[in-house]
């Protein structure tokens, strides 16, 4: 099972704290699947969820990432993928 990840769904997740998987308020830890490159660049597209939702449609090599926070970034013209995209902050590791 993955995550449906539409640019208004990441926006709303981010704008209102909720879990991009449940849709329930979000709390801490927060968590973040991606690619390894993705933690690399410390720069997530899939949405926040909880720990525990994260867990649960992680798939194949994602990349697990619990954090405290995160800043929502807009794209801008400089950016290459022109999409949304975390910046978590305060890691507490892996999952």
């Amino acid at each position: 099972m993955s995550v449906t990840a539409t640019r208004a769904w990441v926006t709303q997740c981010a704008l209102s704290r909720i879990c991009g998987k449940c849709g329930e308020s979000l709390g801490r830890p927060i968590a973040f699947l991606g690619t390894a490159e993705e933690e690399g660049r410390n720069a997530f597209h899939q949405p926040p969820m909880h720990l525990a939702c994260a867990q649960a449609v992680r798939e194949g090599d994602q990349v697990l990432v619990s954090t405290s926070g995160f800043e929502f970034v807009r794209p801008n013209g400089e950016d290459v993928d022109r999409r949304p995209r975390f910046e978590p902050n305060s890691l507490l590791g892996g999952g």
